[in-house]
């Protein structure tokens, strides 16, 4: 009895991590779908736009503790940090689409790829000359607390990441479906070459939706540092294109699917690596992806006709 305990308590121990790790994927690649959903192209600089939120919130994170650290509670400073941040990143994703896809907007899909491509190298070598190459350390917002439960551990920062990632989703679920900006990216979305006939500008819903994609990539970027604390000008690079992955396998545009492919992404490489060695992580992670496309290529909500229009 005591090995099949033992074995469900390592199951749970590994589902909570894959949470945590799938929290990343899933916020990150909204942004990708928001984008693709509203302009029918992919933010190549998404991940890097993170990499740079991140950075912001090491510099406000940072300030807000060296002026108010003692005579703030943490978890102000916290909620301050995450605020300020959102703000400042929603402002990089508009000056991205105003100045790097505006110009693109009727040009070929390949020129506005490779102008987020581009992007990113800027982003990555701005911070490199103002920066260093050195990497810099995210400095805790909150004293990590480990619980014990059963022959669970989990500590109060992973549950955390859990728990904001969650309502960051279904915040922005209610802002798509209940509000008129919502209501007007869901019809972008739908069709594009209608919708501005109509009295819905897209050089207003465009940078509103970059804003909003940066501004979670940004918290995203602010979990991340205090779940691995590490920050490194190339950070964005690999964890933009696995959520670049989880936006293709959730359905192009498509907010719920880039969402679940997240956590199923999450909870492939971390269950493959408890079977098989970690160098194998990947490679039979995105096997099984492969093969998921393989049967299912609009991926798991994608519609026929989004693969239609503007292309």
């Amino acid at each position: 009895m005591e090995p099949l305990i033992e074995s469900f308590n390592y199951i749970l121990q590994n589902i909570i991590n894959a949470l945590q790790r799938g929290s990343f994927y899933a916020v990150i690649s909204i942004g990708y779908s928001m984008v693709y959903g509203v302009l029918m192209l992919f933010n190549f600089a998404h991940g890097d736009i993170f990499m740079v939120g991140t950075y912001i919130g090491f510099g406000i994170a940072t300030l807000l503790l060296a002026t108010f650290s003692g005579l703030v509670p943490p978890p102000v400073i916290f909620l301050a940090t995450v605020v300020i941040t959102m703000f400042l990143a929603s402002w990089i994703g508009v000056f991205v689409e105003v100045a790097g896809y505006r110009p693109l907007r009727q040009a070929p899909r390949a020129s506005a790829a490779i102008t987020g491509l581009m992007i990113g190298i800027i982003f990555e070598t701005t911070i490199l000359i103002m920066l260093g190459a050195k990497r810099l350390s995210f400095p805790p917002l909150m004293e990590t607390v480990n619980y014990h439960i059963g022959g669970i551990y989990i500590t109060n920062v992973k549950a955390m990441i859990i728990i904001i990632s969650l309502l960051l989703m279904l915040a922005l679920h209610a802002f798509i479906q209940k509000t008129k900006w919502g209501m007007a990216m869901r019809a972008m979305s739908y069709d594009f070459l209608a919708v501005p006939l109509m009295g819905v500008s897209i050089n207003i819903i465009a940078p509103l939706t970059f804003a909003v994609g940066a501004g979670l990539a940004a918290v995203a970027g602010i979990l991340y540092g205090q779940a691995y604390p590490i920050l490194d000008p190339y950070m964005g690079v690999l964890l933009g294109w696995k959520a670049f992955v989880a936006a293709i396998l959730g359905g192009r545009g498509s907010i719920k699917g880039a969402a679940l492919a997240g956590y199923l992404l999450g909870f492939i490489e971390i269950f493959v690596a408890t079977v098989f060695p970690s160098t194998l992580r990947d490679f039979i992670a995105y096997s099984i992806i492969l093969v998921i496309l393989t049967f299912r290529p609009r991926g798991f909500f994608g519609m026929e006709h989004s693969t239609k229009l503007r292309l």
